[in-house]
């Protein structure tokens, strides 16, 4: 019966165990589909993804296009501009002499002061005549020999005064300190008369004008500024006034005169305003320079 099959059994057997062996090996084998994860897919970028990549994109570009500039280095051994400094009036009188004032400085003054505070007319009022001013001092002079050249009479003169509240001889300075000064320097001229200082340094205005109305009074030295509150209080009467003698030559630490510092010469001013001026005008007082 074997022999009946013939070859085609044979073959026909040897090709069903291969294929038996076929299907095995495909069975093992994992499915492509089924076992192995399938990679994802690319999204496809949308108009708005596509829209902030391309402006991400210039940015990146811009920035590198802008390329930093690097700082050069100093040159230390370049030299340094200097910024042109203000000259004060330090500068300027430490780098000059010093010259004795003159009737002419003071009328200048005057002038200035008053261009945009008065008419043309009332300028031409202030004017001083030279009459009315005293010699001025040519830097030689102490206070005492000064007023003994500009005060030949001063005896007389002293004896004469009797009134109170007012003084034959007014002489304005800057400071306290000052005012001190100038009074040592009266004890050779002064004799018997009764000087008195006039600043406002710990002392009110009340108590000047009570001193003032106690007893005569000849000589007042002192401010500018206190020296008009007394007169404008009626603690302080010029009509009895011979003589107005001027701080004028001297200097402070900062080499600055009476009249260069702002806030005494308003108050210098506002001095000669209240009756001084008006005094030369009518002939009875007399202007100085020391």
């Amino acid at each position: 019966m074997g022999d009946d099959l013939g070859d085609e059994w044979w073959d026909h057997e040897g090709n069903s165990d291969a294929s038996e062996r076929e299907e095995e090996k495909h069975e093992e084998q994992p499915s492509e589909n089924t076992d192995v994860k399938t990679k994802p897919q690319k999204r496809k970028n949308t108009g708005t993804e596509k829209t902030v990549t391309a402006k991400k994109k210039k940015k990146n570009e811009q920035k590198e296009l802008i390329i930093p500039q690097k700082k050069e280095p100093k040159d230390e051994m370049a030299p340094k501009v200097k910024r042109k400094r203000k000259k004060t009036i330090t500068d300027v009188l430490s780098t000059s002499e010093p010259k004795p004032g003159c009737p002419a400085d003071l009328q200048n003054l005057i002038t200035q002061y008053f261009s945009d505070k008065r008419s043309v007319i009332e300028q031409e009022e202030l004017k001083l005549h030279d009459s009315s001013f005293l010699s001025s001092n040519d830097l030689t002079h102490s206070l005492s020999s000064y007023l003994k050249q500009v005060c030949p009479k001063w005896a007389k003169v002293q004896k004469q005064h009797t009134e109170k509240s007012s003084v034959v001889l007014l002489i304005v300075c800057s400071s306290a300190l000052r005012t001190i000064e100038l009074i040592k320097q009266l004890t050779t001229f002064k004799g018997e008369a009764k000087a008195l200082k006039l600043f406002a340094k710990h002392i009110k205005v009340e108590e000047q004008v009570k001193l003032l109305q106690k007893g005569v009074t000849h000589i007042g030295v002192g401010t500018p500024g206190r020296i008009s509150a007394l007169v404008e209080k009626d603690g302080l009467n010029l009509q009895a006034l011979r003589y107005v003698v001027l701080d004028w030559n001297w200097r402070d630490q900062k080499l600055r005169r009476m009249v260069d510092i702002p806030e005494i010469k308003l108050d210098f001013m506002k001095l000669l305003e209240n009756g001084i001026l008006s005094g030369c005008k009518k002939e009875k007082v007399k202007i100085g320079l020391f």
